[in-house]
């Protein structure tokens, strides 16, 4: 979970909080904070889609 909030952070422009700074069980995963308005958070998940798109057929 860190590594893809990193990855986030720096080719989609996200902040992301990495699972694991919630206890172990969160390892692989990454907690959003919905805090923005309408607007930014769909340009968030545009850009989300767009990184993780960019990700199809490497063995990430």
């Amino acid at each position: 979970s860190m590594e893809f909030a990193k990855q986030l952070l720096q080719e989609a422009k996200i902040a992301v909080s990495p699972g694991i700074g919630f206890g172990e069980a969160g390892d692989g995963y990454v907690r959003i904070a919905l805090i923005e308005n309408e607007n930014r958070i769909r340009q968030a998940a545009r850009n989300v889609k767009k990184y993780l798109k960019s990700l199809e057929g490497t063995n990430v």
